[in-house]
C-alpha cells in the first residue's frame, strides 16, 4: 500500500486559520488534525483561532425576530405616514393575524390535519375540545366574525351563524364545524385571512377614536376597540397552539401589544369576579367593604413582571369600584406569560407560579377569575 506523503510543518501550520473556518479539503484537514497531535506549538495556536471564529461568527436562529415586521412598519411609517393610519387599538390584532399568517403559509398539506387541542377553563375545572390546525383556523374566523357582524360586514358563518343558539364563540364554532360538509382544510386560510385584512381595512375609517359598536359575545359585550385586542390575544395564544403541533417556535407578541392585552384582561378582572361570585363561585364580597361606583374600594394588586407588564389594582367587592393602594389588602406577581397562560386557561389557577402575600382569599378569587377569561 502507498504510503502517505509527509507534508512540512510550514504548511501545515499555515492551513491552520482554513482549518479554523472549516474551509480545508478533507485530506488537508485530516493532516492538520493528525499534526496537531504531536505538535503543542500548532494546537495552541489551533484552538486561539477557533475561538476567534466563534466570536467573528455567532451561530444565529433562521426564525425571524417576531418584532421585525413591527420595527419594519414603524422605520416606513416614519418615512410616510399613511393617508388612513391603522388604530393603534386595531395594531396588536394587525400584527397577530399576519405572525400567524406567515406561520400558516409555509405548511405543508399533512400538517393542516395535524392534532391540536383547544383549551379553557370553565367554572372550576379545565376543559378541553380537540380539533386540527385547520379547526383552530376555522375557530378563529367563526368567532372573529362577530366583529364583522358588528361592523357591517358578511358573517362568514352565512345562514348558519343566524341558526347559532347564541352568537357564543363556541356556538359559532360549533354551528361552522357542523355546517361543513368535510373537515376544515388548508383552504380555510383564505377566507380567514381576507376576513382579518376586512376587519383592519374597516375599523381604520373609525378614525383613532374609541367610538364604534360594541361586539356582543353572547354573555357579555365588548367595545370594538376591546373586542380588537381580544381577538389579537386569542389569535396569538391559538398560533402557539398550532406552532405547538407541528413542532415550531413561536414567540410572544411586541411588548407594547402585549402590555395592551394584558391590561384588557385586568380590566376585565372585576366584572369577572362579581360574575363568578353572582354563581357562588368566589367568596361572598364583604358587606362593610361595599362602597358606591367610583369610589375608592378594597383591592389587590395585581404586578405583570417582564416586557409588557406593569401594575393594575383590581377592585374585589364591586366592580364599580376604583382600585385604591390605601386599601390594598394582597398583592400578586406572575410575569406576562404565566399570566397569559393563566388567562388563556392553558394553565390552572392553583398551578400558576405566582408571588403571594396578603388576602388569601382575595388572591384565589382573583386567579381563578383570570382563568375564568379564557372560553373556548
Amino acid at each position: 500500500m502507498k504510503g502517505r506523503s509527509v507534508v512540512e510543518h510550514h504548511v501545515l501550520k499555515s492551513l491552520l486559520g482554513a482549518w479554523a473556518l472549516a474551509a480545508c479539503t478533507q485530506e488537508e484537514a485530516v493532516a492538520v488534525e493528525e499534526h496537531l497531535g504531536g505538535c503543542g506549538d500548532c494546537a495552541e495556536e489551533a484552538l486561539r483561532l477557533r475561538e476567534a471564529v466563534g466570536l467573528l461568527h455567532r451561530p444565529d436562529s433562521l426564525d425571524l425576530d417576531p418584532g421585525l415586521r413591527t420595527h419594519v412598519l414603524d422605520g416606513c411609517l416614519e418615512r410616510r405616514p399613511p393617508r388612513i393610519p391603522v388604530p393603534g387599538w386595531a395594531a396588536a390584532y394587525d400584527a397577530e393575524t399576519a405572525r400567524l399568517d406567515a406561520l400558516l403559509r409555509d405548511m405543508g398539506d399533512s400538517e393542516w390535519h395535524a392534532p391540536v387541542r383547544l383549551r379553557w377553563f370553565a367554572g372550576e375545572d379545565a376543559t378541553s375540545r380537540r380539533t386540527t390546525v385547520a379547526g383552530v383556523i376555522a375557530h378563529l374566523l367563526s368567532v372573529d366574525g362577530l366583529v364583522a357582524v358588528a361592523l357591517g360586514l358578511d358573517d362568514p358563518l352565512g345562514d348558519a351563524g343566524a341558526r347559532a343558539d347564541r352568537p357564543t364563540p363556541a356556538a359559532r364554532t360549533e354551528a361552522y364545524w357542523r355546517a361543513s360538509h368535510f373537515p376544515p382544510t388548508r383552504s380555510v386560510r383564505t377566507p380567514w385571512r381576507e376576513q382579518t385584512h376586512a376587519l383592519v381595512r374597516t375599523v381604520s375609517f373609525t378614525g383613532e377614536g374609541t367610538g364604534g359598536p360594541t361586539v356582543p359575545y353572547g354573555d357579555f359585550e365588548l367595545p370594538l376597540p376591546d373586542a380588537m385586542l381580544d381577538r389579537a390575544f386569542e389569535c396569538w395564544v391559538h398560533a402557539e397552539d398550532i406552532a405547538r403541533a407541528v413542532d415550531y417556535p413561536y414567540g410572544p407578541p411586541a411588548p407594547r401589544h402585549l402590555h395592551g392585552m394584558i391590561d384588557l384582561a385586568a380590566r376585565m378582572l372585576p366584572g369577572v369576579l362579581a360574575a363568578r361570585r353572582r354563581a357562588g363561585l368566589a367568596s361572598p364580597a364583604r358587606a362593610r367593604h361595599l362602597v358606591t361606583a367610583g369610589e375608592p374600594g378594597r383591592s389587590l394588586r395585581l404586578e405583570i413582571e417582564g416586557q409588557g407588564g406593569g401594575q393594575w389594582l383590581i377592585p374585589l367587592d364591586s366592580p364599580g369600584a376604583v382600585g385604591s393602594a390605601e386599601h390594598e389588602v394582597a398583592h400578586v406577581v406572575l410575569d406576562g406569560p404565566e399570566f397569559c397562560r393563566l388567562a388563556a386557561g392553558h394553565v390552572a389557577p392553583r398551578e400558576a407560579v405566582a408571588g403571594q402575600v396578603g388576602d388569601r382569599e382575595a388572591i384565589r378569587d382573583v386567579l381563578y377569575a383570570a382563568a375564568s377569561l379564557s372560553r373556548m
